[in-house]
């Protein structure tokens, strides 16, 4: 979607306008003198958000350690145990 701004907030707010280019994928036509001066647009692809339900999926689809890897695959393991568990849906939905 494309968000109208003007110039004077586009400096105050850069920063967080730039994060919102790159990690949300937001578009932003920047106005001066009430006509569109400059378009600032993401470079690559917003990568698909991940959710913490996916995680464990994520953590089996890494390749090997070798030695390591039991001793990595129980601190995981513990990690997971000890993370609360999540609702099965919002109570604010």
């Amino acid at each position: 979607m494309n968000k109208i701004i003007s110039a004077t907030d586009a400096v105050r707010t850069f920063s967080e306008l730039l994060n919102s280019v790159k990690y949300q994928g937001d578009h932003f036509t920047i106005v001066r003198g009430g006509k569109p001066a400059a378009s600032i647009v993401p470079v690559e692809s917003v990568p698909p958000k991940r959710t913490l339900g996916e995680l464990r999926m994520l953590i089996k689809s890494l390749p090997s350690l070798g030695e390591d890897a039991a001793r990595f695959a129980h601190d995981i393991e513990e990690a997971l145990h000890k993370q609360p568990s999540m609702p099965e849906k919002s109570s604010w939905e």
